[in-house]
């Protein structure tokens, strides 16, 4: 009799389990809080590296199809000090795949593939050990049950408290993202700073990070040390405000090293996590 087998979360890690289990014939579903593929947007290119990433596709059958959508130009590192000096001008050789970049979407529609996902079931917990398996909670009031569970679902998994009382906490690491988009045409000079991969600006307690994503679309990342509550007299609503109060952080960084965020308007923010415990494993029946 086949196992009934979810994975919680349709990130990178938890989709490339499930192929790796329909490669090998083992019927999984795949259980996903977003109510639809297009319901937020998947963030920044990922490089997957020899041994790592790219054998765990190698493992899924997809390595080939991989190569032909990443971007092993993508590699490129540039890193200037705050005064605009060029402390590392990186650029991969035309052979070197080691690390190559691919967008998060590109890689999230080859993953998803024939898979059985689905969409608009968030997780509230999991309890196994049940007469029946491991039975799954979600925010709706349904109950499913099944043989094997797979906790995929990030810093604040509603699966780990199965396995570990561990919850994650604030590392006092804020980021702040947003996007630019025919970055080429629209501003050649960071277009050019960029060039194929990223560039990043270290400061003392704060960064700037810009990266290159395919279709001349550019993430940009302010990151900085501050409380959690650092925006607590400030609206996001308010993007020009939210803005200016972020290029304050950069007062004095030369030109060269700022471009990015005196151009760009702020889409969303993310306090970084860390949960000091080990990565907890498949949830089954005791």
């Amino acid at each position: 009799m086949r196992q009934r087998i979810a994975v919680v979360g349709s990130g990178p890690g938890g989709l490339t389990f499930a192929r790796v289990l329909h490669r090998h014939g083992h019927p999984v579903t795949v259980l996903e809080r977003d109510a639809a593929l297009d319901a937020r947007p998947q963030g920044g290119t990922l490089d997957l590296h020899e041994g790592l990433g790219q054998l765990a596709l190698d493992k899924a059958g997809l390595l080939a199809e991989f190569q032909a959508l990443s971007r092993p130009e993508g590699q490129a590192m540039r890193i200037l000090d705050t005064d605009g000096t060029v402390l590392r001008d990186w650029r991969p050789r035309p052979d070197d795949r080691a690390n190559p970049e691919v967008d998060r979407r590109q890689l999230r529609d080859l993953l998803l593939g024939p898979l059985d996902v689905q969409w608009g079931r968030g997780v509230t917990h999991v309890v196994p050990g049940t007469r029946d398996g491991v039975l799954v909670h979600f925010a709706d009031g349904r109950q499913q049950t099944f043989d094997l569970v797979v906790g995929a679902d990030g810093a604040w998994s509603r699966v780990r408290p199965a396995v570990s009382s561990v919850t994650p906490h604030y590392t006092g690491v804020t980021s702040v993202e947003t996007s630019l988009d025919d970055v080429d045409t629209r501003h050649p000079d960071l277009a050019r700073l960029i060039g194929d991969g990223s560039v990043a600006v270290y400061g003392v307690n704060r960064a700037l990070v810009a990266q290159r994503n395919s279709g001349g679309h550019v993430k940009v990342y302010v990151q900085f040390r501050a409380p959690l509550d650092w925006h607590a007299n400030m609206d996001l609503a308010d993007a020009e405000a939210a803005r200016l109060s972020l290029l304050a952080l950069f007062d004095g960084w030369a030109a060269p090293s700022s471009t990015s965020s005196t151009t760009a308007t702020p889409s969303s923010t993310a306090p970084s996590t860390s949960c000091p415990c080990p990565t907890p494993g498949p949830t089954s029946p005791a």
